[in-house]
């Protein structure tokens, strides 16, 4: 399998990643409990205007509107036959909108949790998994995808049952988790595992990390707890715009174009090759980490106190302290804005 990763990596050294699919889908007009991979259909030019405003704000990867796009997902939209021609319009998308961007723009294809337990926890069995995703990721390859980009994990077998898919279907993959409560995932993954959790396969992913979660500051610990287990990794983190804030029934993301600039810097100083934003991250947001990235060197690698001091607190700290519900908060956040 060939890597574009690695190639764009050795060329620009740090590559940036886009923002929120869902949480700007919202405001463009997607309705609370309506499938988002529906507009790849029913509305992609505004698919396109999502992947062509990160483009312009300076994404080197995009990723494809395709996280619910497993049959798992699609059936709570009765489009569980639908897989295949969804995914692959979602990959197509964003492929057009790379490939009219005048330099390389990797596409990415998203692939998040089926939603079903795997046994014995749940009904579904690993190879009902594996099935489900490489028939998501099938799609998603026929459209033009040229990675498998597989997010917001919380349970190791779950990742190992789209790691086998991506391999089945000859894509190469990246894997993320969600380190949201208490530092771990809600499956008791840490992040200094992470790196063992495919090490059977002999497609290893080409590059490995944690997106979404409740907070740049909280990523930002767990990618340094990943960069301690394992150096010489090509180290991902997508974190999120802020904390999620209820504002009434809406919810607003705290992070500005200025912390969201921090927050780049301390990653590549913390080791990370690829950074972006996940919820509440805009295209104004993505313009102001692309400036960081290019006027920034490497330096000392920060500790989480010099993280707190520069971007605020450790979210699942304060959580753990106080009995507070800021976890539990981001998590159904991210199950309605998927990202």
């Amino acid at each position: 399998m060939t890597n574009p990763i690695d190639t764009l990596l050795a060329e620009k050294g740090v590559l940036l990643a886009d923002g929120a699919t869902g949480t700007n889908l919202f405001a463009m007009g997607l309705e609370s409990g309506e499938a988002p991979e529906l507009w790849n259909e029913t509305a992609p030019e505004k698919i396109e205007a999502l992947h062509r405003g990160f483009v312009e704000a300076g994404a080197d990867i995009i990723l494809t509107n395709s996280f619910g796009g497993t049959r798992h997902r699609l059936k709570l939209h009765h489009a569980q036959d639908r897989v295949f021609d969804l995914n692959r319009r979602a990959a197509a998308l964003a492929r057009g909108i790379a490939d009219a961007a005048g330099r390389e723009v990797i596409v990415a294809g998203s692939v998040g949790p089926t939603g079903e337990l795997l046994q014995p926890l749940g009904a579904m069995t690993y190879d009902e998994a594996v099935d489900a995703f490489a028939e998501q990721m099938e799609g998603l390859k026929a459209g033009g995808a040229d990675v498998a980009w597989i997010e917001t994990m919380s349970s190791p077998d779950e990742i190992r049952a789209a790691a086998e898919a991506a391999i089945r279907v000859g894509l190469p993959y990246t894997v993320t988790a969600s380190f949201d409560t208490a530092g771990r995932t809600m499956m008791g993954l840490a992040p200094k595992d992470i790196h063992g959790v495919a090490e059977a396969f002999a497609e290893q992913p080409v590059g490995i990390g944690a997106n979404c979660g409740v907070g740049a500051s909280d990523i930002l610990s767990s990618l340094f707890d990943m960069a301690d287990a394992r150096p010489d990794a090509t180290l991902i983190v997508k974190g999120n715009c802020g904390i999620p804030e209820f504002r009434g029934t809406e919810i607003h993301y705290s992070g500005t174009p200025e912390l969201m600039a921090d927050y780049v810097r301390l990653a590549v100083d913390g080791g990370a090759k690829i950074i972006g934003g996940c919820c509440g991250t805009s295209f104004a947001h993505l313009a102001a980490m692309r400036v960081a990235l290019d006027g920034h060197h490497r330096g000392p690698r920060p500790t989480v106190e010099d993280v707190v001091a520069r971007i605020g607190p450790l979210r699942n700290k304060i959580a753990s302290e106080s009995g507070a519900g800021t976890a539990g908060e981001a998590r159904r956040e991210r199950r309605r804005a998927r990202g």
